[in-house]
Formats: C-alpha cells, sequence, structure tokens
C-alpha cells in the first residue's frame, strides 16, 4: 500500500483539503483505489463540539461520526464512505494510549510521547488504511493523510523533503517563482504546480491533471507502469455545464450562523448539485433569523427590513440545523411567511421541528406551543427529547449517522421524489423528535407525517402538507426548488 501525505502551512481555509481530494480524484482516475485519512492537532475527541463559528460544519458520518468538514469533501469528491476513524485527532490518540495503559497493555512501562504516541498514531494509520470505503472488499491501493500543518522548513527541521508543492494562487505561477520554489524547497519544477482561483471547484482536479501531477505522483509511488492516463471526462463535463448556467434559483438561507458559509456546506454543496442537475444557476440569499425577530424592527430597523425583503423574495426557504434559542423566532417568522405564501420550504433538523411548532401556533392556535429544548414547563409540547438521547452534556448525546426511515404513505411527494421507494437511508444528527402523543392532531389538520423510522414509532423528518411544506432530504428536495416551484404547488 503507497501513502501520499498532504500537508500545508500558514492558515485554514485555503483549500488544502480539496487540495487532497482533487489529487484522489485524479489518482482514482488512473485507476486506482484510494481511500482518505484526516489527522488534526487539536485534543477534542471529535468534531462535534467544536463551535461552527470556529471549525465550520460536523460533517456527520454513516456510523455517527462527527468529523471535520474536510470528511465530507473527501466523500463527496472520491463517492466513498469513511468511518469515525478515518478522522484523527490528538485527543482521540490520547484517549486511545490511556485506555491500553488502563488495561496494561503497556506491561508496567513509562508512557511517554516516543515511543508510545508516536506508535499508536503509526498503528491507527496502517489499521484504517486497510478498511475498504468504496464498496470493495480489499484495501485500498494509495490512502492519502492529511497531517498537522506545517511548513516546508519545519517538515525539513524533522528530516522530511516534500516531493511536490502545490501552491494555491490568484493565477498561474511564472516560471521564475516556481524557480524561486524550487531552489528553496529543493524540489524540481517539474514537480511544482498551481492551482489557481477557478470558476467552480470541480476545475480544480483538472488543473492537476493539465499540469501532468498524476505522473510526478505515480512517479515517486513507482505505480507508473500499473496504470493509465486519467479519465476525467465527467468532471470536465460537470464543470463546462456549470458555466453555461444562466437561469436563476434564489434561496434564502434561514439560520443563525450565516456569517460562516461553512457552517452548512454539505447543504450548499446538496443545492449546488440539484442546480447543475436541473440546470439552474444557484443564488444563496443569508438571512441572518435574528434580524426577522420584530425585536429587531426597533433595534436594528435597516437589518430587519433588508431581512424581509430577501425573504419576500426568495424562490425557496431553506432553515437548517442549529442549537440554543437565539434567532429561534425568526425562523419560526420564516416557517410562516414560507406556509402562508406557498413558498417551498426545506426544514432541515431544527428546521422541521421549528415548522410543527409555527403551524401548532397559528394553524392549530396552541397556545404556548413550543420545544421542550426552548421550553421545558410549555404547555403544548410539540417537539420533545427521543427517549433513547440525553439532554446532559455536549459530546455524544445525540442520535447519529444512518439511519433507516419507511415510508407510510406510498405515493406522498417524498416517496415519489426518492423513486417510490419503500425505504430510505439518511444520515441524522439530533436529539429531538416531533411528539409522537401529537402526530393525530397535526394530521387531522392537514400535516402529515408520511415516513417513520425503523422503530415505526417516532416521526422522522419527512413532511409534508397540502400546502408549502416539503421537508424531503437533500438532494431530491433541492431538485424540487431548482424547477420553480414546489411538488406540493403542482399538486
Amino acid at each position: 500500500m503507497k501513502y501520499v501525505v498532504v500537508t500545508g502551512g500558514v492558515v485554514s481555509g485555503l483549500g488544502k483539503g480539496v487540495t487532497a481530494s482533487s489529487i484522489g480524484v485524479v489518482l482514482k482516475a488512473c485507476g486506482l483505489r484510494v481511500t482518505t485519512i484526516k489527522i488534526d492537532p487539536y485534543f477534542n475527541t471529535d468534531a462535534g463540539t467544536i463551535s461552527p463559528f470556529e471549525h465550520g460544519e460536523v460533517f456527520v458520518l454513516d456510523d455517527g461520526g462527527e468529523v471535520d468538514l474536510d470528511l465530507g469533501n473527501y466523500e463527496r469528491f472520491l463517492d466513498i464512505k469513511l468511518t469515525r476513524d478515518n478522522s484523527i485527532t490528538n485527543g482521540k490518540i490520547f484517549h486511545y494510549v490511556y485506555e491500553k495503559e488502563r488495561r496494561g497493555d503497556y506491561l508496567g512501562q513509562t508512557v511517554q510521547i516516543i515511543p508510545h504516541v508516536t506508535n499508536a498514531m503509526q498503528e491507527w494509520i496502517e489499521r484504517v488504511a486497510m478498511i475498504p470505503v468504496d464498496g470493495e472488499v480489499d484495501p485500498a491501493d494509495v490512502p492519502k493523510t492529511k497531517p498537522t500543518q506545517h511548513s516546508v522548513r519545519d517538515l525539513r527541521g524533522s528530516g522530511l523533503t516534500p516531493n511536490i508543492i502545490v501552491c494555491r494562487s490568484i493565477k498561474e505561477l511564472e516560471k521564475n517563482a516556481k524557480e524561486k520554489l524550487s531552489l528553496s524547497g529543493r524540489v524540481p519544477v517539474s514537480n511544482i504546480f498551481t492551482l489557481y482561483d477557478v470558476s467552480n471547484i470541480w476545475r480544480v482536479p483538472l488543473l492537476l491533471r493539465d499540469q501532468k501531477a498524476h505522473d510526478a505522483i505515480l512517479k515517486v509511488l513507482n505505480l507508473e507502469s500499473l496504470v493509465g492516463e486519467p479519465n476525467l471526462e465527467e468532471w470536465a463535463a460537470r464543470a463546462d455545464l456549470y458555466g453555461t448556467l444562466h437561469e436563476t434559483v434564489r434561496i434564502a438561507m434561514v439560520g443563525k450562523y450565516t456569517g460562516v458559509s461553512d457552517t452548512y456546506l454539505s447543504v450548499l454543496k446538496a443545492l449546488l448539485h440539484a442546480c447543475i442537475a436541473c440546470g439552474r444557476k444557484l443564488i444563496i440569499d443569508w438571512v441572518p433569523s435574528t434580524d426577522l425577530e420584530d425585536s429587531a424592527a426597533t433595534v436594528a430597523p435597516d437589518a430587519y427590513n433588508a431581512a424581509w425583503s430577501l425573504l419576500r423574495g426568495a424562490d425557496g426557504v431553506l432553515v437548517p440545523g442549529g442549537f440554543g434559542d437565539r434567532g429561534i423566532e425568526g425562523k419560526i417568522l420564516a416557517a410562516k411567511y414560507a406556509r402562508e405564501n406557498d413558498v417551498p420550504y426545506l426544514g432541515i433538523c431544527l428546521g422541521m421541528q421549528l415548522a410543527v411548532v409555527e403551524f401548532a401556533r397559528h394553524v392549530l392556535k396552541l397556545p404556548g406551543a413550543n420545544s421542550t429544548e426552548f421550553d421545558a414547563n410549555t404547555e403544548n409540547p410539540c417537539v420533545v427529547i427521543m427517549p433513547e438521547c440525553s439532554n446532559e452534556g455536549m459530546g455524544g448525546t445525540m442520535r447519529r449517522g444512518s439511519k433507516r426511515t419507511f415510508f407510510k404513505v406510498a405515493d406522498s411527494k417524498s416517496a415519489k421524489l426518492y423513486g417510490s421507494v419503500n425505504h430510505i437511508d439518511e444520515r441524522y444528527r439530533h436529539i429531538f423528535q416531533v411528539n409522537p402523543n401529537m402526530v393525530q392532531l397535526f394530521e387531522n389538520s392537514g400535516l402529515q407525517f408520511v415516513a417513520t423510522d425503523e422503530t415505526e414509532e417516532r416521526m422522522e423528518v419527512q413532511v409534508e402538507t397540502v400546502k408549502a411544506f416539503c421537508a424531503i432530504c437533500w438532494t431530491n428536495c433541492c431538485i424540487v426548488w431548482a424547477t420553480g416551484s414546489c411538488a406540493a404547488k403542482r399538486g
């Protein structure tokens, strides 16, 4: 098995994850099977409790692992399904070593960074590299790892010399710039590549291919004779198609983390993929939910008017997941606006729960209707904590990972969008559910719950009404929006 280590200096957010993913795409296009491992320096056990303002989206894996958003890029680019062990943090490694010490695995030795922690990290990488992630039985040919962020100088100080340098820049590097990098980094000019700004993300693997980066990598790995030229026709077609899109669809993203788009990265990618499939150009209007609230009209009238103007101008409204009570009333107002004006609405996790709260307040006229997350003593608890979950503490308390949902209404809009199937598998990350004791009351008034989870006791995220609500997950729901009208409005 061959290993490609991708490491980068300076700051986060410059594209190291996309670079690593793109290298994987090119190697896969050459005929190799690829897996990937992300190594982060922080001491958190996982990304589950890290603020989205600081670290962006928490990406949820099939097995419930809460990981860095880069693993989402890896899965989308490489069409693979990773495990929680494909994400390594210092916290995980130290916890792993501590458990081994408690079991007596070190036979009374004094446990130290070298050799015990370093050995544990090597063992972890070698073990995870053997896990198939592409649906095949055998291990991959190349796993890619992305360790902590060191510069070339730090690498050389540790006795490591890079084989390839990939540079992020506004435009393609000129020859003299590459020669200077070659001299200082001790890397041949032919092994220095530029990932300059491009019109869309699908052009990044094409840049690597056009600069023959695969030849340099395969030569270092001694795999030149075993693979062919990369076949990236599908990638090129998608990149070209994106550039031709002109007819727009405008989506209002109503949330509390609107200043950090990486917080909702997977939702944005789903919308983008759906728009491409439907030939529409996506426009996202970021609407801070707090600016929709009545109090903002007095405190910040300009922000209030701007937020409502964006909401009223949208072709569809999306309220994503979130935590805490800040901005909750604004999200409820967004759901109310969508329902009353027949605007397609997608509520994901908390966004769906608040749509139910809105229906209870303004259609059923239930006084004080709320989620027990925000009002533990509400007389009409529309949304309650799931029996197997805990609201104590922060980490590992939620229902996470891939869960099977069964359609109980075969001809529902949701089932049809998924292809009239009996069930679907979607990834979840939540603690609360619609109150099962109130489901019949809601359905009698037109709010239909068309699917349940595998226990058939809890109502899950497939929700629709006779009017505007279309809470159908991910790309399928977005395809409805990209056509410019909701399935409910088309009958």
